[in-house]
C-alpha cells in the first residue's frame, strides 16, 4: 500500500515589500516510500532590509526538505527533525555572529513548523509562532503553541531559529486516518482569522489547493498587514504501518489467549493447530469474509507479557511489509510471493488483539522432505537458486535471517520454495537486546559466531547456513556434525566431500557446496549473488554433460566399458610376449 496525499500551497506577499515566508513538500523516491513525507513553512524575522529573514526561511526549509531522505533509514522522524533542524540553528547562530557588510548585526532569523508524515502517524517539530492544524472528522484542532510574548512595552519571539546557540523545540506526534486535512500557516493567516474562520474554510473546500488558496485570500481580505502563508495537506491514503505502529500496537493490544479449532478471532475462524515452539503458535484459519486460508502467528500465553517479544514480533510483521514493497527490478516480475518469502498483512484498523496474519501455502517444509531420504542433484539445485535470490533480496534489505535451516524453508504446492520464519532477523531498526541474542540453531551457524570474542551474524552468515542446508538435502548428513554452542573443536577438520557420501552428486554443485561450508570465511562466498552465479553455472554445465552427444556410434557408450576392454587387450598381448620370450629356441 502506498501513502497518498494531496498537497496546496498559497503565499501571498501582501503589503509587505517583499515575500519572507517559504514553504515546501518533499515526497520519497518510489524505492524509498517507508521513509515518508515532510512539510515545512517558515515566517522569515523581518528586522532589517539586508533580506536576512527570507534568507533564513528559505535556507531552513529547503535543508530539511534536502536532507530528509539522506539520513539513515533507522532513525525516528521526530529524531530526524530534531537533529536537521539543530544543525540548521547553528549555522544561522553563527552566521549572526558575524556582522553584515554595513557593520550592523546580522538578523537571519525564521519561525518554523515542519510535519513528517510516516507510515501511520504524524511527528511535528515547531518554533517560533507559526502554526500547525488538523482538521479530522469536521473538527479543528491547533497542534502548536506560539513562542512569543505579547505585552504592552515588548512584544516579540521568545524562540527562533538563529535566535541562540542552544534550539529548543516542540515535538508531537499522533495517528493519521484517511481523510485527515493538516494545515500549516504563518501569523500573517492566523494573525487575523480566527480559529472558527479557519475551521469553516478548510471544512469548505474540495480539494487541497482549493483550501489553501481560500485561507490566504481571506486573510488579506481581513486586513492582515503580513505575508500570508498556507501550506495543506489532505491524507487520501494511508501506507503500511512502520515499525512504530506495529511497536505500538504490540504495547496497546493484548495478546491472543488459547483458541481451539472453530474460536474466531477478528474474523478469522481457527482450523488447525499447526505448531507451537514455546514462544509462538501458528495457527491456520480462514477468513470468514473471503473463504481464503491464513495462518495466524502469536505468542503463546505465557509470553504474551514479555514485552522484548512483542517487539520482536512487531519486527518480523514490518520486516514481512517491507519486503512486499521490494523494488521489482530485484525480484522480477509478479506478485509480492516472488520475492521467495510468505506475505504478510498488515493489522486490520479494527484488530483487537495484537498477532501477525500471513498467506497460507500448502506443502511441506525440508525438514519433512528430508525425513524420505536426500534430494537428488537437481531437486537441490533449485532449492539452493530459489533460496540464494530470496537472500539476495533480503541482504539488499540490510536484514540477516540468523536461523536459516531446513525446518525453515517451504516447498509449496505451486513448485516455489519459500523462506519462512523471520522472528530473529536482523536490521537497522533491531533493538539492542535482539541484536545481543544469540539466535539460531548451533549446527547451522557460522564457526566465526562462536569464537571468543564472536563475530557478529551477518550476510556471510546465512550464505553458510544455506550451505550447511545444501550439504544434509544432498547426504542426509549435517557437514560437521551435531554442533553445540561454542564447540569448536567441530571446525578442526574438513567435512567430508559431499560426491564421497553421493557420488551420483556432480562434481561442479559439490564445489558450490564445499565452497560455502569452508571452514575459513575468506575461502567462502561473499555475497548471495555470487553463491547464486555459482550454482547457476553448475546448472548450466550439468545440462551441457547430459546433452553431449557421445563420440562412438551415437550409443553412449559407458567410458569405464572402453577402459576395461583396452586394459584386457593389454594384458592378453603381454601374456603372449612371455610366452614367446620363454618358448624362443636357443
Amino acid at each position: 500500500m502506498r501513502f497518498e496525499l494531496d498537497t496546496g500551497l498559497s503565499s501571498l506577499q501582501g503589503r509587505r515589500p517583499r515575500n519572507e515566508d517559504f514553504a515546501g513538500v518533499q515526497a520519497p523516491a518510489p524505492h524509498e516510500a517507508e521513509r515518508g513525507w515532510v512539510a515545512a513553512l517558515a515566517d522569515g524575522v523581518s528586522g532589517s532590509e539586508t533580506g536576512d529573514g527570507l534568507m533564513a526561511a528559505q535556507t531552513s526549509v529547503m535543508s530539511l526538505l534536502r536532507d530528509f531522505h539522506a539520513v539513515p533509514a533507522d532513525w525516528d522522524a521526530s529524531v530526524v527533525l530534531d537533529r536537521l533542524l539543530g544543525h540548521q540553528n547553528a549555522w544561522l547562530a553563527a552566521h549572526n555572529r558575524r556582522p553584515g557588510p554595513d557593520g550592523q548585526p546580522r538578523e537571519a532569523l525564521t519561525t518554523l513548523t515542519a510535519v513528517a508524515l510516516r507510515g501511520r502517524r504524524y511527528a511535528l517539530a515547531h518554533v517560533g509562532d507559526s502554526r500547525a492544524w488538523l482538521l479530522r472528522d469536521g473538527e479543528c484542532l491547533l497542534l502548536t503553541q506560539d513562542h512569543r510574548l505579547e505585552r504592552r512595552d515588548f512584544a516579540g519571539l521568545t524562540r527562533a531559529l538563529g535566535l541562540d546557540d542552544a534550539l529548543r523545540l516542540d515535538h508531537s506526534a499522533g495517528e493519521l486516518k484517511v481523510g485527515d486535512r493538516l494545515l500549516l500557516t504563518s501569523d500573517g493567516v492566523h494573525g487575523v482569522l480566527r480559529s472558527r474562520q479557519i475551521a469553516d474554510l478548510l471544512r469548505g473546500s474540495t480539494s487541497a489547493q482549493a483550501a489553501a488558496d481560500a485561507l490566504t485570500a481571506a486573510a488579506l481580505a481581513a486586513g492582515s498587514h503580513d505575508n500570508a502563508t498556507a501550506l495543506v495537506l489532505d491524507v487520501k491514503d494511508l501506507a503500511d504501518p512502520g515499525l512504530d505502529d506495529l511497536a505500538d500496537l504490540g504495547r496497546r493490544l493484548p495478546s491472543p489467549g488459547p483458541l481451539r479449532v472453530g474460536a474466531v478471532l477478528d474474523g478469522y475462524s481457527v482450523t488447525a493447530l499447526v505448531a507451537d515452539n514455546g514462544v509462538h503458535r501458528l495457527l491456520q484459519a480462514r477468513e470468514l469474509a473471503t473463504g481464503r486460508l491464513v495462518a495466524l502467528k502469536m505468542l503463546r500465553p505465557g509470553r504474551a507479557d514479555d514485552p522484548e517479544e512483542r517487539a520482536l514480533l512487531a519486527h518480523e510483521i514490518w520486516l514481512g511489509l517491507r519486503l512486499a514493497e521490494a523494488p521489482r527490478s530485484r525480484r522480477g516480475a509478479g506478485s509480492s510471493a516472488d520475492s521467495g518469502f510468505v506475505r504478510v498483512h498488515a493489522p486490520a484498523d479494527g484488530a483487537t488483539h495484537f498477532y501477525a496474519v500471513f498467506d497460507w501455502h500448502q506443502g511441506r517444509t525440508l525438514e519433512q522432505l528430508l525425513a524420505n531420504g536426500p534430494l537428488d542433484a537437481t531437486q537441490a539445485l533449485a532449492l539452493g537458486q530459489a533460496v540464494a535470490r530470496s537472500l539476495s533480496l533480503l541482504h539488499a534489505a540490510d536484514v540477516v535471517h540468523r536461523d536459516l535451516k531446513p525446518a525453515n524453508l517451504h516447498l509449496g504446492d505451486d513448485g516455489q520454495w519459500r523462506v519462512l520464519d523471520l522472528g530473529v532477523a536482523l536490521s537497522r531498526r533491531s533493538s539492542a537486546v535482539a541484536r545481543e541474542l544469540h539466535a539460531g540453531t548451533p549446527s547451522y551457524i557460522n564457526p566465526e559466531q562462536w569464537q571468543d570474542p564472536p563475530q557478529p551474524p551477518d550476510a556471510g552468515s546465512d550464505l553458510f547456513a544455506l550451505g550447511v542446508t545444501l550439504y544434509q538435502a544432498l547426504t542426509g548428513r549435517l557437514p560437521y556434525g551435531e554442533i553445540e554452542p561454542y564447540q569448536l573443536a567441530r571446525y578442526r577438520r574438513d567435512p567430508v566431500s559431499v560426491s564421497r557420501l553421493q557420488p551420483s552428486v556432480p562434481m561442479p554443485l559439490d564445489r558450490v557446496v564445499m565452497r560455502a561450508i569452508a571452514r575459513d570465511a575468506k575461502a567462502r562466498f561473499e555475497t548471495a549473488e555470487e553463491l547464486l552465479l555459482a550454482l547457476d553455472r553448475s546448472a548450466a554445465r550439468d545440462h551441457a554433460a547430459a546433452a553431449r552427444v557421445p563420440r562412438h556410434g551415437g550409443s553412449g557408450h559407458d567410458p569405464a566399458t572402453t577402459w576395461k576392454i583396452a586394459f584386457g587387450v593389454s594384458v592378453l598381448f603381454n601374456l603372449l610376449l612371455i610366452a614367446w620370450l620363454l618358448f624362443l629356441p636357443r
